[in-house]
């Protein structure tokens, strides 16, 4: 059994080795599966790949792959995927570098697997700074609008999202998918670049009848943020303003109007609040992410932000 493990580097130098370490130190019972790390950078300007390369480069498991250009999120991951596809990977793991990653837990998600054929594999996700306090435990989807949220947000944990269980939305930090899921579904959809390819990539998972599960015996610790520089950023406000619309035009269908009027009502609100504390470029990240939108330029962002 081969698993590949997919990670999009973007000037991640104090998160990479961390990350890599515990996917090294991985219990591996009797050898059932081989591993390798395919590590895809997205043309950081900090010295990350180098010292990448330079602790693992003897290391036949890791793989690094520079990219000319900061080509987003979705697109590195194919990359990485077709990759993994020519190694031969019987499964592949998209996980944020930003992450590290319980003892156990590739070998969880496999168990899980096997469990649930021709589906795809959600951990339980912690924060790093706070490991008892949940990030996600799966994920669910909203019945009209489609807005999708994480289970668990926020919550201390004490084992009331134990139960293994058929889930609406996977967070991209951490998914498991077989060779199988990627034949069926495809690849991601490199327009969003960062922000929402994963819900479209689940949107699209349920018109293919492809089940997601949640399985909390995997565990995960992230570092959540980290490559966007957090959520409350112009970065932010302008994927999410954009991809939001397009994501949900895609797949919404007779119910695309409903959520345009929650849309406005929503992005309203928060472009309220964010000129009530001062933060105006949020703002105007938000009417550039829709401008965007309405022009239909999608990928990278055109102007800075």
């Amino acid at each position: 059994m081969k698993i590949a493990v997919i990670l999009v580097n973007y000037n991640g130098r104090q998160y990479n080795t961390a990350c890599i370490e515990s996917l090294l130190a991985q219990k591996n019972s009797g050898g059932s599966y081989k591993i390798k790390i395919y590590v895809v950078d997205n043309a950081s300007q900090d010295d990350s790949v180098q010292m990448i390369q330079e602790r693992y480069g003897a290391d036949e498991r890791i793989e690094t792959i520079p990219l000319d250009d900061n080509y987003g999120f979705s697109y590195a991951n194919n990359v990485g995927i077709r990759c993994a596809g020519e190694w031969g990977a019987d499964y592949v793991l998209l996980l944020n570098n930003d992450t590290e990653v319980q003892e156990d837990m590739l070998a969880q998600l496999m168990a899980c697997a096997k469990r649930h054929p021709g589906s795809v594999i959600a951990p339980k996700i912690y924060y790093s700074d706070h490991r008892n306090i949940l990030w996600s435990a799966g994920g669910a989807v909203s019945p009209i609008v489609r807005k999708v949220r994480h289970i668990g947000l926020n919550q201390e944990d004490k084992g009331q999202f134990n139960r293994e269980c058929q889930i609406g939305f996977a967070t991209g930090c951490c998914l498991l998918l077989s060779r199988e899921v990627i034949e069926r579904a495809g690849f991601l959809d490199e327009r969003f670049f960062l922000y929402y390819e994963d819900t479209e990539y689940c949107f699209r998972l349920q018109k293919k009848g492809i089940a997601i599960y949640y399985c909390p015996q995997a565990v995960v610790y992230h570092k959540v943020g980290a490559s966007s520089k957090g959520a409350d950023s112009p970065l932010c406000a302008y994927y999410i303003a954009r991809n939001w619309l397009l994501c949900n035009r895609q797949h919404l269908g007779g119910r695309y109007p409903l959520f345009v009027v929650y849309y406005a009502l929503n992005r309203t609100a928060c472009c309220m609040l964010w000129l009530l504390s001062g933060k105006k470029e949020l703002v105007q990240a938000t009417c550039k992410g829709i401008g965007d939108y309405r022009r239909k330029q999608f990928g990278r962002a055109e102007h800075d932000l």
